[in-house]
């Protein structure tokens, strides 16, 4: 017990959550904008909804599966947390995405979107986004 604890705090001292325009800056200079088709203020869209721009964000699945960091990656498909059956389509253990350092999680969630499923494999994306004017994520951000 005492070690899960630890474990916890030491995750949770590695956390940042991204004030918006902060976050769609780094996304563009990370290649984002575009990437795939994607445009920024749907990226920044849906990690507003998966995670409110938090690195050490995680949610646990009906499906026993675990989402992780401020893409909300998927423990069954992209990562390895060592207790889901999982693909490991990113080859990165999902310990990787919960920390303040977001190039491992951009570089995965570039993979994620290469899949045919596309961006559409996020389910926040599909719900707050698709279809919307999502133009009021990055306004005001001065890209």
């Amino acid at each position: 017990m005492k070690s899960l604890v630890l474990l916890l705090f030491v995750v949770g001292a590695g956390a940042k959550v991204f004030e918006r325009c902060a976050w769609a800056r780094l996304l563009k200079e990370s290649g984002m904008d575009g990437y795939r088709g994607v445009s920024l203020a749907n990226w920044v869209c849906l990690t507003k909804h998966e995670s409110n721009f938090n690195t050490s964000s995680v949610n646990h699945n009906r499906d026993r599966s675990t989402d992780y960091g401020i893409f909300q990656i998927n423990s069954r498909w992209w990562c390895d947390d060592a207790q889901t059956p999982t693909a490991n389509g990113c080859n990165i253990p999902c310990s990787a995405l919960l920390t303040d350092n977001v190039a491992i999680a951009i570089n995965c969630a570039k993979r994620v979107v290469r899949d045919p499923s596309g961006i559409a494999a996020w389910v926040a994306w599909r719900v707050h986004c698709k279809n919307k004017d999502v133009s009021s994520y990055i306004s005001g951000c001065k890209l």
